[in-house]
């Protein structure tokens, strides 16, 4: 569970009163430029409040240590790091940074496959296109197993069949692994498809839809 009580970050946001339940599909629309990816940066302590207190399962992230936060809380923005090297050597960099243990080569194809990457596990990472790289991104953050799921529009670079293939697929991932997912969607249809709850951020404040 993740609640938010009286923040204010800057002119951005001013949300009272909004929980997250866990083990849920939590979509946010709205806008662009209306405070989206500043709330799920503030999810996992990237940013903090300028007044009011974020918990997470009940401790208030200020008084965590955020590097042990962000391995339970992974955050995948939406212009995707890739690091120099193989597609391999970017699936376990995660793993490897948190010095967790590393998978072997039927877990690396099979995440490859979750995510629609038709790819071999020595091809240059950087030599991907803009989808693929995005693609490699979300596996490794899902190689990572984390707790809760910060995705920021993770099927941007993405056609509309490959988007609902990827996103279907971690939904089941997370659904079937009891973990929660936060996903900002630029498109209503999408939220709508596959949230549990849709949330709009409009004037810098948080709406919560019925479908």
């Amino acid at each position: 569970m993740i609640t938010i009580k009286h923040l204010r970050y800057k002119s951005i946001l001013e949300i009272e009163d909004l929980e997250i339940e866990e083990r849920k599909v939590t979509c946010i629309i709205g806008e662009s430029g209306s405070g989206k990816t500043t709330l799920l940066k503030m999810l996992n302590h990237l940013l903090s409040p300028d007044k009011g207190s974020i918990l997470y399962r009940g401790d208030d992230l200020q008084d965590l240590d955020p590097v042990d936060l962000r391995r339970k809380v992974i955050m995948l923005p939406q212009t995707p790091v890739i690091f120099h090297g193989s597609v391999k050597d970017n699936l376990i960099k995660g793993l490897e940074m948190a010095e967790g243990e590393l998978p072997d080569h039927s877990t690396l194809k099979n995440i490859m496959s979750s995510v629609n990457l038709q790819k071999a596990l020595d091809d240059d990472a950087e030599n991907l296109s803009g989808g693929e790289k995005q693609r490699v991104a979300l596996a490794r953050v899902l190689l990572m197993n984390p707790e809760v799921l910060l995705l920021d529009e993770p099927s941007s670079a993405l056609d509309d069949e490959t988007e609902d293939f990827i996103i279907r697929h971690v939904v089941e991932y997370v659904k079937k692994n009891h973990k929660t997912l936060i996903m900002i969607t630029h498109g209503k249809d999408l939220a709508k498809k596959f949230g549990d709850r849709i949330i709009e951020i409009k004037g810098g404040k948080a709406y919560e839809w019925n479908h």
